[in-house]
């Protein structure tokens, strides 16, 4: 199934050549997890800390459960610092 990763900030260093912006289009098995994906891109996970699909929080404990689904948009934002 083909889902579109985004990711943002300093995250978008872990993007493809093929990306356009800060997404890219990827094949994904049917069962694949958001940390699955996060994995195979070569995000650390802590520092992937705001998981979103589709727009919705994606709960850490949830990241290793198959949610995603053709054409979901999972997004992934790096902690953020700031006042």
């Amino acid at each position: 199934m083909r889902i579109t990763l985004k990711m943002y900030a300093s995250l978008t260093d872990y993007l493809p050549d093929e990306s356009e912006g800060n997404a890219v289009t990827i094949e994904v098995a049917d069962g694949t997890t958001p940390h699955q994906v996060i994995d195979n891109h070569g995000v650390p996970r802590d520092e992937a800390h705001l998981v979103l699909k589709n727009g919705t929080y994606v709960e850490p404990a949830d990241r290793d459960r198959p949610c995603l689904e053709e054409g979901d948009v999972l997004a992934l934002w790096p902690p953020v610092a700031g006042g």
